[in-house]
Formats: C-alpha cells, sequence, structure tokens
C-alpha cells in the first residue's frame, strides 16, 4: 500500500543545494520518495504508508535546514 503525495511550494537559494536538499530528505524516516525543483520551487513528497506526515515534514525541514539556513516550506 502505497501513502499520500504532497506538493509544497518552498524557498531554495541554488539547484544544487535543491540536489544536495532531495538527496538528504530521501533517507527521511517516513518518506517513499522525493523531488526538489529549483526552477519550479516546488517539493513533491511521497510519505511512506502509515507515516504521520507531519511528523515526517517536521525532520523535512530539520535535514533541509542543515544544508540550506534559509530554506523554508511556504
Amino acid at each position: 500500500m502505497k501513502g499520500m503525495k504532497r506538493s509544497f511550494k518552498i524557498e531554495v537559494d541554488c539547484a544544487n543545494c535543491a540536489n544536495l536538499i532531495e538527496d538528504a530528505v530521501k533517507k527521511v524516516k517516513g518518506v517513499e520518495e522525493v523531488t526538489v525543483s529549483f526552477m519550479t520551487q516546488k517539493m513533491k513528497i511521497g510519505f511512506e504508508a502509515g507515516s504521520d506526515p507531519e511528523s515526517v515534514l517536521e525532520e523535512v525541514r530539520r535535514t533541509a535546514r542543515k544544508i540550506e539556513p534559509d530554506f523554508s516550506i511556504i
């Protein structure tokens, strides 16, 4: 069974940062899949079935801010 997918508007400063954030977020527990687009300033996350999206999203924020302190999900 697949979990839900959601799209978020984000602020990321450069394409390289977006790639680094995508790679790091893929390792967050509860994330099934993720794509981060610098061009559209969007992040799409597929959450694992049974995970709590809000908890996962908080960990995604923490992980992304280690790479880019100004990162935000709008």
